[in-house]
């Protein structure tokens, strides 16, 4: 089994190299990550300069490439041969903060999970649901040996095409988190607003601002299982076709543009 483990954060980030650890016992390791932060960068993919990849060492001295591109980016260098032997698993994390609901279009870390799906190869995202603005270290040794967990039964059992799962971990000790649950996606709450400024020659220019988001509390769904104290797991599928209302759409008058 030959994983490529990258993410959002960076080459250098304390999620990576605690996901890489734990992923040395799932199967061989290859890691290929941003040399900066990407965070909230989306779906990324760089056509209009060169890429460029250089080695470095991870702060256990694993030998990882970092690369000036995004996250989907780094994926897609290694599918097409910056790394040795093809590759059977795409882990991305650990992000250090929840990716829920609507979070998973804006993601780094899942998109470049979808990166990997769009090429055939299975994926896992990860981030751990550390609070926004929690200062000192971050624990992530549970969330990997969750993501471990994980990836062990995705080289098992597989997963259909198209289709990645997004883990979110709780930030609690691994004795007290209650499990594994399957969760669909839930409802972020977004609490953004437009902050003003003028820069010292009195032009404006614009912050987005505002509080954390939230999201609504519903057993069942990521966020709602996260705050249970339980591990959510969602398959996501990169169809993001509306089939509820596919057939109505087809009823519109699209031939006469009076009705």
């Amino acid at each position: 089994m030959h994983i490529l483990v990258t993410n959002d954060d960076g080459v250098f980030a304390p999620g990576l190299l605690a996901l890489a650890q734990a992923l040395r016992d799932v199967g061989e390791i290859s890691v290929l990550a941003p040399d900066h932060n990407w965070s909230v960068s989306g779906h990324v993919k760089t056509l209009s300069r060169p890429l460029r990849a250089k080695p470095v060492e991870l702060a256990d001295g694993t030998p990882a490439l970092a690369s000036d591109g995004a996250p989907s980016d780094c994926v897609a260098l290694g599918v097409m041969g910056l790394v040795d032997h093809s590759i059977d698993l795409v882990v991305s994390g650990i992000n250090p903060n929840a990716n829920v609901g609507h979070d998973v279009t804006y993601s780094g870390t899942v998109t470049a999970a979808m990166e990997a799906v769009i090429s055939g190869i299975p994926a896992l995202a990860v981030s751990l649901n550390a609070p926004e603005y929690y200062s000192g270290p971050l624990d992530f040794s549970a969330a990997a040996g969750l993501a471990a967990q994980v990836a062990r039964l995705i080289s098992r059992r597989g997963l259909p095409a198209n289709t990645l799962l997004n883990m979110n971990v709780p930030y609690l000790k691994k004795e007290e988190i209650k499990g594994i649950r399957v969760s669909r996606q839930g409802m972020r709450i977004y609490r953004d607003e437009l902050v003003k400024r003028e820069d010292p020659r009195g032009r404006p220019y614009y912050w987005i601002g505002g509080e954390a988001p939230t999201g609504v509390l519903e057993s069942g769904t990521d966020f709602g299982d996260l705050a249970e104290g339980y591990v959510s797991l969602t398959p996501i599928q990169l169809d993001l076709t509306a089939y509820s209302f596919l057939e109505t759409l087809k009823t519109w008058p699209w031939q006469d543009e009076s009705r």
